[in-house]
């Protein structure tokens, strides 16, 4: 198995482990989830990376990548909306778009099309990665972030659709 699937498989053991310490109500248990999630985060851009300059892209990796990264921004969200920092109407936006653009993406995938992820997409992985942060650390603003990370989530996935128009007339 390449480094990068590792990295990837890697991502989905923490989410567990993140869980558990920020659902826990430990001292300092947002700020070990905030280092937990950060990790997870960054090897989210790592293996990507790696498979890119190693040539070493799998279909496991094209599959499970996207599943790993979905994981576990909706473990974070189900997990401040059950701590009361966030409310459930922001995890419904963002995990509702995720849930459309995989469904986008399977459509595509029918139709031997591949979307890849646009800047729109990049910039709503940023967005939601650094509110998620911020509320764990508590700082001020941080559940406006989150807000903000929602409305450039509904962009992105609006910016998928229109981008997949061909797409979506073929299979309608």
């Amino acid at each position: 198995m390449k480094l990068a699937n590792w990295l990837t498989l890697f991502r989905m053991l923490l989410v567990p482990i993140f869980m558990a310490v920020v659902l826990a109500r430990i001292p300092y248990g947002g700020l070990v989830a905030a280092g937990v999630f950060s990790i997870a985060a960054i090897t989210d851009g790592l293996d990507g990376y790696i498979a890119r300059q190693r040539k070493e892209v799998t279909r496991f990796g094209k599959l499970i990548d996207p599943i790993a990264d979905k994981l576990l921004i909706s473990a974070a969200l189900l997990s401040l909306v059950e701590l009361g920092q966030i409310s459930a109407w922001v995890a419904l936006i963002i995990i509702g778009r995720e849930f459309a653009i995989s469904g986008l993406r399977i459509l595509a995938a029918a139709e031997g099309e591949v979307i890849s992820a646009s800047n729109w997409g990049k910039r709503k992985t940023v967005m939601q990665i650094v509110a998620t942060i911020a509320i764990l650390l508590q700082v001020p603003g941080g559940v406006f972030l989150m807000w903000v990370a929602a409305l450039v989530t509904l962009v992105s996935g609006v910016d998928y659709f229109i981008n997949a128009q061909e797409i979506l007339k073929k299979t309608m």
